[in-house]
């Protein structure tokens, strides 16, 4: 059930955003990034339009680069990032990606989890996704593998990406 407001903000929302994507890897290639290419399909398929993707390995200044750089294009609405949100020492997309954030945006990572525990129980713990807001622009992670992508993708960012961006917008 949504309140009046939050309806009232979703039919003041432009349906259709444009997302980048970043996928986080040592390994994938655009051939062979599962992740990212499920991205970009659902978001395609629920009517947004992808601006561009970009892969870059798991370091954490150049994650924080391209992620800078990928999200200011004046066309981004929204970066969308795969990979690197795990514990594994390798894993730096949460450290690289939060500190630009100008707002957190808590309840993404929270829902992540939450809904991840329910399809993979405790292990859900391990997921360090998170979401901010970065002056007018939204950023959400979310893990690298096509499992958690979808589950992402379904459950949280089709369904409000475009209520998000109106609220980073406004």
């Amino acid at each position: 059930m949504t309140s009046e407001s939050t309806d009232s903000h979703r039919r003041k929302s432009d349906p259709t955003v444009t997302v980048s994507i970043l996928t986080v890897s040592d390994t994938r290639t655009i051939h062979n990034d599962l992740g990212g290419q499920l991205i970009a399909e659902l978001a395609v398929a629920a009517g947004h339009r992808v601006l561009e993707r970009q892969i870059v390995p798991d370091e954490l200044l150049q994650i924080r680069e391209v992620a800078k750089a990928m999200v200011q294009a004046v066309e981004c609405d929204a970066l969308l990032v795969t990979g690197g949100t795990g514990l594994a020492a390798r894993d730096c997309t949460t450290d690289a990606i939060e500190p630009l954030y100008d707002a957190f945006i808590p309840g993404y990572g929270e829902l992540f989890r939450m809904l991840s525990y329910a399809e993979i129980g405790a292990a859900a713990m391990l997921s360090r996704a998170s979401g901010g807001r970065v002056g007018t622009k939204v950023i959400l992670t979310m893990p690298g593998s096509p499992a958690g992508v979808r589950l992402a993708m379904e459950k949280l960012i089709v369904p409000e990406i475009a209520h998000l961006v109106h609220h980073a917008k406004n």
